[in-house]
């Protein structure tokens, strides 16, 4: 097949600014260095999390079922009347009690959770103490409330570029250049723990139905928070070297 030789000269040209982008991408760029900064700050674990739970055995699988439910209504609505406190159901699993041979069910037992967060630690504890009459501790958790990890990453984030431009400038001035451009930079946040696991009081001192366990002491420390600023920089030499 024969190509008119206008044409042949457009696929030239086509294949060769295509191959341009190519070219430039695999040039042997020089005087580039990699750089880490860091900076880091303690952040104090201003979210509370209790969980709470009841646990019942019975032989009829409905009769326990209501009661673990009416349980569970009554510490929800107590709960309600505390403010800025989030309510939130946890698990909630019902299992057969088989008999010393593993072969006949004996009864059934349903256990369920409540979940209560607050950053008014004084009222939750009170309110803990308060439903502990009924309920029983599963565990006190402490972290960091999702407004303040947003406005320590936001603070550390300009102060991490702060100390990687600070960082550039002296390995700039060490290997005798006169400026430098960033190549690329990545900004990670880390530090942020899993919610902190406190001893609860699981043993608490006996008690009739119409007095409340004393209010938890409340912990909850701090937690050092970080940012990395990774990146390269490109390194401009005078002219002649």
């Amino acid at each position: 097949m024969t190509i008119p030789r206008r044409s042949a000269a457009v696929l030239i040209a086509s294949g060769l600014l295509a191959s341009l982008p190519a070219l430039a991408a695999d040039e042997p760029r020089y005087n580039q260095v990699s750089l880490r900064a860091e900076v880091s700050k303690e952040v104090a674990r201003d979210l509370m999390v209790v969980t709470l739970y009841t646990e019942a055995q019975d032989n009829d699988p409905g009769k326990l079922a209501k009661q673990i439910t009416d349980v569970m209504n009554k510490a929800v609505q107590q709960a309600r009347n505390v403010k800025d406190v989030k309510i939130s159901q946890g698990s909630r699993n019902s299992y057969p009690v088989y008999d010393n041979k593993g072969q006949k069910i004996n009864g059934w037992r349903e256990r369920a959770e409540l979940r209560l967060e607050s950053a008014d630690f004084p009222a939750l504890s009170k309110l803990t103490g308060e439903l502990l009459q009924d309920l029983k501790m599963g565990g006190m958790d402490f972290s960091i409330a999702p407004a303040t990890r947003k406005t320590s990453e936001d603070a550390l984030l300009k102060e991490a570029v702060d100390a990687f431009k600070a960082r550039a400038q002296l390995a700039t001035e060490a290997l005798g250049g006169s400026g430098y451009k960033v190549v690329n930079l990545t900004l990670n946040s880390s530090g942020y723990p899993q919610p902190y696991l406190r001893s609860a009081p699981m043993a608490m001192k006996a008690m009739s139905t119409d007095e409340a366990a004393p209010p938890p002491d409340v912990e909850a420390g701090t937690s050092e928070v970080s940012m990395n600023a990774d990146g390269m920089i490109e390194i401009q030499m005078p002219q002649g070297q």
